[in-house]
């Protein structure tokens, strides 16, 4: 680690955004490096809102990202990625999204009865961010066969495209030793598939 690295993950309840956030923690603290991460979640159980903060580095005082200042947005379904693109570090030196293509809408989106376009969403996104990685999860998840293995598919996207400093093979070691054995295999694989879609972008 050469620097202080900022990841924000931001999904919907159920989705996994927890689990991935501490799969990155450990693998950094594996590398010796000093991390602090928070949650902030919502109606996380009923399916609201979550937003993970994992800040990895020598000197972090906060646990949560400043505005402006995350190098990496894992972003679960696209509109969550355009809520919190204010995290997004920006400029020459800005900040990769790596965002789920599928909408799925927080129940607190859906009360009004509004749906929304994940198209716009997506069409917004290329216009404001110069590294734009989108991943089609829905088919990595049926290839990977589970519906719960998105996060990590977007982890493999975030390893392989150079996003966390952290390499294919800490994930896995990480994988290994914190999902329960019959999960395992699956996630490995959707793991693998997800560093597939960035190299082939």
């Amino acid at each position: 680690w050469t620097m202080n690295k900022n990841c924000l993950l931001c999904g919907v309840g159920g989705q996994g955004v927890v689990l991935a956030s501490k799969l990155i923690a450990y693998a950094a603290m594996e590398k010796g490096m000093f991390v602090r991460t928070s949650e902030t979640i919502g109606m996380a159980q009923r399916g609201g809102s979550v937003v993970s903060h994992v800040r990895v580095g020598e000197e972090i005082h906060s646990p949560m990202i400043p505005k402006g200042s995350a190098d990496v947005l894992l972003a679960f379904e696209p509109a969550e990625a355009v809520r919190n693109l204010s995290y997004l570090k920006r400029g020459k030196e800005g900040g990769i999204v790596i965002v789920n293509q599928k909408a799925l809408q927080p129940v607190t989106a859906s009360l009004d009865g509004k749906g929304y376009d994940s198209g716009e969403m997506l069409h917004f996104l290329k216009n404001q961010v110069e590294r734009l990685y989108v991943i089609d999860g829905e088919n990595i998840c049926s290839k990977a066969g589970s519906a719960k293995t998105l996060n990590i598919a977007l982890l493999g996207a975030a390893v392989a495209g150079n996003a966390l400093e952290i390499g294919m093979e800490e994930m896995e070691r990480e994988i290994r030793r914190r999902v329960k054995p019959q999960y395992q295999e699956m996630n490995l694989k959707a793991l693998e598939l997800g560093a597939e879609a960035v190299c082939t972008e």
